[in-house]
């Protein structure tokens, strides 16, 4: 059944994007605005990578530096997306089975994957989320206790 279900039947086609060049302090307060844990980066619609909520707080400075608040302050605005997005991002195109999306989650460990028309343009991203959605709105009713 799942075969012929394609990931443009589930996937987030409003997707909330950030660009290489944005702050990553505006980039962290978004992810945490709208409740997300990954954002596409994208250039005039073509993706570039993406960056996780793991990979700001990789980038966060440390309750061991001896720089002041200042500083810190200061250090963390002149830090842009691109020098901690990921760049090689594994992507799908719309027409992709659910399940090699699933298959592909699981077997690279990610949680989510940009979609991609045939130009390289951002179309969509579909998660860990959206499958489990697919699983639980798709699924067979229960038979009637007798």
């Amino acid at each position: 059944m799942f075969n012929t279900v394609k990931v443009s039947d589930w996937m987030s086609k409003s997707v909330v994007t950030t660009t290489p060049h944005t702050p990553i302090s505006n980039t962290h307060q978004l992810m945490r605005e709208k409740n997300i844990r990954r954002l596409p980066v994208v250039d005039d619609g073509k993706l570039l990578g993406i960056v996780t909520i793991g990979d700001v707080r990789e980038a966060s400075p440390s309750d061991a530096t001896t720089l002041s608040i200042w500083e810190l302050n200061y250090l963390w605005a002149q830090l842009t997306v691109e020098k901690i997005m990921t760049r090689d991002v594994f992507t799908l195109q719309p027409d992709t089975s659910i399940l090699d999306a699933a298959e592909m989650m699981l077997e690279h460990k990610i949680s989510g994957i940009p979609v991609v028309g045939e130009d390289g343009k951002l179309v969509g991203i579909i998660t860990e989320s959206d499958i489990f959605r697919m699983l639980v709105r798709t699924r067979t009713p229960k038979p009637v206790a007798e």
